[in-house]
C-alpha cells in the first residue's frame, strides 16, 4: 500500500496540466491572490517531497484529503459511489461463476467434439472483443432497437431512492419490502452487470476446461471411474474441488478487477460508480480523487488475495498443514 502511495503521488506529478487551470474559472485564473489561496488550501504551494509526507500523515489518520472538484472529502465521495460498483460488480461475478463453470465442464467433458469447438469459439470472441465497443453495441441494441432493458442510470428517472443502509439499491429495496423499486433497480443492473462478465465468463470458462482436463488424467479419477461411480459423483468430487484452487484464484483476480476495472462500462451506462469517479478525476486533474481511487483499487485488490488465500486451506485441507 504504501508502494502504490509513492507511484500514484509520483505519477500524479508528472502528468502534464495544472490542476488550478481546470478547476478555476477564467476570471479567477486572471486573479493571482485567488490562485495562490486555493494553491495553499490543496496543499500545492509546498515542494512535492514535503506534499507527499503531509499526503502520508493524513492518510493514516484516515484522511484521504479533500476533492478539488466535489469539494468534500475524498473518502464520502467513494462511500457514495464504491457501494454502486461493488453492486455491479457483485451480479457480474455471479454470472461470471455460474456460465463460467458450467461451459467450462461441458467444454472438458466434451474435449474436440462440437459442443467443446463452440464454446472455446466463443470464449476467443469474449477476450479479444473490447469491452467499450461491446458496451456501445449492447446499449444500442438491447435498450435502444428492441427495448428488452431500461435507459441508464440505477433506477427510473423521477423514481425515489431506498433509504440508504448498504448503499446498493437491490439490497436497499429488500431490506425495507419495496420490490417494484427493487425489480426496477434489477431490471437497469443486469445490461452492465452482463456486459461487465462477458470478458471474466470468457476467461473462467478456459481456465476450467483446463484444470479439468488436467486432472482428469490422474490416476485416482481412473480409480474412482474404475470403482463403478456415477460420472456426476466423480467430476464433482474427484475432478471440480482439486480443480477450484485454480479457478478460485482467477475468481478473486477477476472480482477485483470487475471493482477496479469498470471505468468504461460505468461511462457508457452512466453508472455512479468508482469508474465514473476515477473518469471524472482524471479529466478534471482532480490529484487527491486520483490518489484515493487508486489506494481503494489497491486495498481491493490486497483483500481479494488474502482471501483467496484463506479460502486454499477451505478447498484443500492438506494446506492447513503447511
Amino acid at each position: 500500500m504504501l508502494g502504490i502511495t509513492l507511484i500514484s503521488f509520483s505519477v500524479t506529478q508528472l502528468v502534464p496540466g495544472d490542476p488550478a487551470t481546470l478547476n478555476l474559472g477564467q476570471s479567477a485564473m486572471s486573479n493571482p491572490t485567488i490562485v495562490a489561496t486555493w494553491r495553499a488550501k490543496y496543499g500545492l504551494d509546498k515542494p512535492v517531497p514535503e506534499q507527499y509526507i503531509i499526503y502520508i500523515n493524513h492518510l493514516l489518520h484516515g484522511d484521504l484529503g479533500l476533492s478539488q472538484q466535489s469539494r468534500r472529502p475524498v473518502s464520502s465521495d467513494l462511500a457514495e459511489y464504491l457501494p454502486a460498483t461493488f453492486e455491479l460488480a457483485t451480479v457480474a461475478i455471479f454470472f461470471s461463476l455460474l456460465f463460467g463453470l458450467l461451459f467450462g465442464i461441458v467444454a472438458a467433458m466434451t474435449r474436440d467434439r462440437w459442443p467443446d469447438q463452440i464454446i472455446r469459439f466463443i470464449t476467443l470472441t469474449g477476450v479479444s472483443v473490447p469491452t467499450f465497443w461491446l458496451s456501445l453495441v449492447f446499449f444500442y441494441l438491447f435498450y435502444f432497437k428492441l427495448s428488452w432493458f431500461p435507459s441508464n442510470g440505477r433506477l427510473d428517472p423521477g423514481s425515489d431512492t431506498p433509504i440508504t443502509i448498504t448503499g446498493m439499491f437491490t439490497v436497499d429495496a429488500l431490506l425495507h419490502g419495496q420490490f417494484s423499486l427493487f425489480w426496477q433497480a434489477f431490471r437497469h443492473l443486469m445490461l452492465p452487470a452482463i456486459v461487465l462478465a462477458i470478458y471474466t465468463i470468457a476467461v473462467l470458462t478456459r481456465f476450467t476446461r483446463a484444470s479439468i482436463l488436467e486432472i482428469l488424467h490422474n490416476d485416482y479419477v481412473r480409480a474412482a471411474r474404475a470403482k463403478g461411480l456415477p460420472e456426476s459423483l466423480v467430476i464433482r468430487r474427484h475432478v471440480l474441488r482439486p480443480a477450484l484452487i485454480s479457478i478460485v484464484t482467477v475468481a478473486g483476480v477477476a472480482f477485483g478487477n470487475l471493482l477496479a476495472g469498470s471505468v468504461l462500462v460505468e461511462n457508457v451506462f452512466s453508472w455512479p460508480g468508482v469508474g465514473q469517479y476515477a473518469y471524472r478525476s482524471s479529466i478534471g486533474l482532480d490529484l487527491p480523487g486520483i490518489m484515493g481511487v487508486s489506494i481503494v483499487v489497491a486495498g481491493i485488490f490486497i483483500t481479494m488475495n488474502l482471501l483467496v488465500d484463506i479460502a486454499y486451506r477451505f478447498i484443500d485441507p492438506s494446506l492447513r498443514h503447511e
